[in-house]
């Protein structure tokens, strides 16, 4: 059996699913309107163009989950689960809309070897949207869409420490759209995302918060992939932050997915880690 530690770590290679049923069809959190459509075909040029920052620029492993009809949100690979070495932690998601999506990334894992692990299902969590590794601590966002008492599972079959932060914004519903990993003791994090205990925590584990403006919070500028030396972020973050990031020793990517942001979903969202 692998030993899930393991997963503590960055990832080097990632999971993403092609937007071919990309849709807003449903509202389940406060981006979502049926009103405002998705362009289909800017969301696949801009789905491209992020595959290949990760794969041809920065020399990425980026592996294809097959989309399936009418599971739209299948996109967002980062909500699938969580890699733990070769065991995959699978999502309990806490709206029908989602659920038909558990079958088939278990189904994925499984033909490719993982052993697969779930938390009863009256626990629900929602994978690396709300379970994020600064060192040896993961981290777990819980309120919107996960439950707080999923955290003490997940320490069990990590056999890791595992922090439990509130999340108080529900713009901000999961973890990874206000909390980055930098890599080493460092994040990026949007303070007024969590409730005084969670910005406590955050404030006495991690030696190196580099906090964000609102501004640049609702550009989903925490919703980012570090590779490396480099972060990737949607477009249109303040050179305020540019520069404070380029002063940390990281080279800023920015990509253009305004066609995400309207499910509430941005770079990391479509990428979950595989190691």
């Amino acid at each position: 059996m692998s030993n899930p530690q393991s997963a503590i770590r960055n990832p080097q290679s990632f999971l993403m699913c092609p937007p071919t049923y990309y849709t807003i069809a449903y509202e389940i959190n406060p981006w979502m309107h049926i009103r405002r459509p998705v362009n289909q075909r800017r969301a696949a040029r801009q789905w491209e163009a992020l595959h290949a920052l990760l794969t041809k620029r920065l020399g990425v492993r980026v592996r294809r989950l097959p989309p399936v009809k009418g599971l739209p949100d299948l996109v967002f690979t980062a909500n699938a689960g969580l890699v733990a070495g070769r065991t995959f932690i699978r999502s309990n998601f806490r709206y029908p809309q989602r659920q038909g999506e558990e079958p088939v990334v278990e189904r994925y894992f499984r033909t490719r070897g993982f052993r697969i692990a779930t938390l009863p299902r009256q626990f629900n969590f929602e994978g690396e949207g709300d379970a994020l590794a600064v060192g040896d601590t993961l981290f777990y966002g819980f309120r919107f869409r996960s439950d707080a008492d999923a955290h003490e599972r997940l320490a069990s079959l990590l056999r890791r420490r595992v922090l439990p932060l509130e999340l108080a914004d529900r713009r901000f519903y999961h973890l990874d759209t206000c909390f980055c990993p930098l890599g080493g003791d460092a994040v990026l994090w949007y303070p007024k995302a969590f409730d005084r205990y969670g910005r406590t925590v955050i404030e006495h584990y991690v030696k190196e918060p580099l906090a964000v403006s609102e501004s640049d919070a609702r550009k989903f500028a925490c919703n980012a992939v570090v590779v490396g030396h480099t972060i990737i972020l949607h477009r249109g973050i303040s050179s305020s932050l540019r520069r404070r990031l380029a002063k940390r020793g990281f080279t800023v990517a920015e990509t253009d997915l305004s066609e995400f942001l309207k499910a509430g979903g941005s770079v990391k969202c479509l990428v979950l880690g595989l190691g």
